[in-house]
């Protein structure tokens, strides 16, 4: 993210920036955008302080997996971002 505007998620929220959606498959077959799939899988970029009683586990740079519809999608700073709270997140890589 750019040093310009911070983006900081409240509670348990998470912020993260999604892989790209894979361009060809293993044969080569290159895949058209309408046909890609949503990515499940991104990078941790900021981390809210948690609940009251529950601090956040995950931490930035973590790579995750995620829910296929969960989270909010926004672009920031012409970066595609998902907001979503922890509990959404189903692993660390």
């Amino acid at each position: 993210m750019s040093s310009k505007s911070q983006i900081t998620p409240l509670h348990d929220r998470v912020i993260i920036k999604p892989e790209p959606a894979e361009e060809k498959t293993a044969g080569g077959i290159i895949i058209p955008d309408t046909a890609k799939e949503k990515p499940h899988r991104g990078t941790v970029i900021a981390v809210g302080p948690g609940k009251k009683d529950e601090p956040v586990t995950v931490k930035k740079g973590d790579a995750v997996l995620y829910g296929k519809y969960s989270g909010t999608e926004v672009r920031i700073d012409g970066q595609d971002l998902l907001i979503l709270r922890e509990g959404d997140i189903l692993a660390v890589v």
